[in-house]
């Protein structure tokens, strides 16, 4: 569907989690790039159904209408596809748009895309309300992929910061970076963590798992999540696992695929710990490994939230993560509901693996569990309805 009509029906609408009032509904256009599978567009995709059902009226706005998340697109909400080349182009596209259907919000997200969306607000003229949504770290040295266009960010973002009405971070961290990087006055930023937690997450985490090493345990199994880049730093979970092996036996299950799988592998071999090391590749369902893991371990760098900590919480396992930038220490209520180690310090994260399994009792399961409901798909819904109310 190329640009095309976008209106409002004058109702009365009730939000039932709230008990909001308002005279017509809140028209929300989302803009993303695409429906890759990732992180963001799985959030977009929540928000547009959770929103949906408080009374929104919602139109996804997408650079391309493609990727493998199309199946996933909720029944009734309509998709506009800009067709375009490159985001550049998005602009003009994304100004026609917003003069032609004028939606109350308009929410982009990520980087290049909230650029663009600042753009086309400034070349038209508009009551609509702008809200980027930032979900990965503004600082280069903590951006998984940094070159020049990234580095960029913060200067476009200062420039346009007049245009932007709003501005959400997934964790307090990246929040305290759009203030000083990207030169956001304080009272037009907030934090909304991700949803995580929907009404499927028991029966997925509940799904029948066979793995030698999880059905007949003989030792502690550790699991660990995230793709296999730079920023995941699974040499740094290598090497402390390496040092806990030498107190006590254990084995460690590493969920997901990437560019230095071959790397790790060798790096695994060359320390004498590969039998104890299983890569298991892309998994689609990972919560049955957390549910039946003794503590699931993230070894980051950087995140911008830390999707798989909630998961792992919500399947009631304990968990070890280093206190890296930006987003494990909101999760984990700095050390309330973990265990938190300085990022690339092999031996403080061997300690944590002894301190996890030797002081599980600390984190019983309901505990964890009820962390992880503080995001859930309603509880994020909620944040960014409440958010809207106070622009519109």
């Amino acid at each position: 569907m190329r640009l095309a009509d976008f209106h409002t029906r004058p109702r009365v609408v009730t939000n039932p989690a709230l008990g909001l009032r308002s005279a017509k509904p809140i028209s929300l256009a989302i803009y993303i790039h695409d429906l890759s599978p990732g992180g963001v567009e799985r959030q977009c995709l929540v928000l547009a159904q959770e929103l949906r059902t408080r009374g929104m009226d919602v139109v996804l706005v997408m650079h391309q209408v493609r990727g493998e998340l199309l199946p996933l697109l909720p029944e009734g909400v309509p998709v506009v596809d800009l067709h375009s080349a490159r985001t550049l182009q998005d602009v003009v596209r994304l100004r026609r748009f917003l003069r032609d259907n004028q939606p109350s919000v308009f929410m982009a997200n990520v980087d290049h895309n909230n650029i663009a969306a600042s753009l086309a607000k400034a070349l038209v003229c508009s009551g609509t309300k702008l809200v980027i949504c930032q979900h990965n770290p503004l600082t280069a040295g903590f951006h998984a992929t940094v070159n020049w266009k990234h580095r960029l960010v913060p200067f476009c973002y200062r420039m346009l910061a007049s245009r932007i009405d709003h501005a959400v971070a997934v964790s307090d961290g990246i929040a305290e970076e759009l203030i000083r990087n990207g030169g956001l006055p304080p009272h037009k930023v907030s934090t909304i963590g991700n949803a995580v937690i929907g009404s499927d997450f028991e029966a997925r985490a509940s799904a029948q798992l066979h793995h030698s090493w999880l059905e007949v345990k003989d030792r502690p199994v550790f699991v660990s999540a995230g793709r296999l880049v730079e920023m995941k730093d699974h040499r740094n979970l290598l090497h402390a696992f390496a040092l806990f092996l030498r107190q006590r036996p254990a084995r460690l299950l590493i969920l997901g695929t990437g560019p230095m799988r071959d790397e790790l592998e060798t790096l695994a071999r060359a320390l004498g710990i590969a039998e104890h090391v299983g890569f298991q590749g892309f998994v689609q369902n990972p919560l049955p490994y957390m549910r039946e893991a003794d503590a699931f371990v993230l070894s980051s760098r950087s995140e911008g939230f830390g999707n798989v900590l909630v998961e792992a919480l919500g399947c009631g396992t304990p968990v070890v993560s280093t206190n890296c930038r930006h987003g494990p220490a909101d999760i984990l209520g700095h050390g309330e509901y973990g265990i938190l180690v300085p990022p690339q310090d092999p031996a403080a994260l061997a300690i944590a693996l002894g301190r996890i399994i030797d002081e599980r009792h600390r984190w019983p399961v309901e505990l964890l569990r009820a962390r992880a409901g503080d995001f859930t798909y309603s509880a994020c819904a909620d944040g960014y309805w409440r958010l809207f109310q106070s622009l519109v």
